[in-house]
């Protein structure tokens, strides 16, 4: 399994822009195969910074669905709505692996 690990620059005046982005990829994300964690927003603390956390049985599996969603029409209308809202400002990516077998 690998999981991936979003952090989001986003702009705090669009963050309702962002919370419709978001809704969509966990739909898209759960359709192509993988699990998502949810998307965390800012409450206390900074305003500016997000989250979100998704898995994929393997990279290859992730791998896979960034080629399909490249071609899908609902991916492309989600990056297409960051794009034009401008509610995402910079994001990193980052893929992690879960502990197994802590007793």
């Amino acid at each position: 399994m690998i999981t991936i690990h979003l952090k989001y620059e986003i702009d705090a005046d669009k963050l309702e822009d962002f919370e419709e982005y978001g809704r969509r990829w966990v739909r898209l994300v759960d359709r192509f195969g993988g699990t998502h964690h949810g998307y965390f927003l800012p409450s206390e603390g900074d305003s500016d910074i997000a989250y979100a956390l998704f898995s994929f049985p393997s990279l290859a599996a992730y791998e896979q669905y960034r080629t399909d969603s490249v071609s899908d029409p609902e991916c492309q209308e989600a990056f297409e709505l960051a794009r034009r809202t401008r509610c995402i400002k910079r994001y990193e990516r980052r893929f992690l692996r879960p502990l197994d077998g802590v007793s």
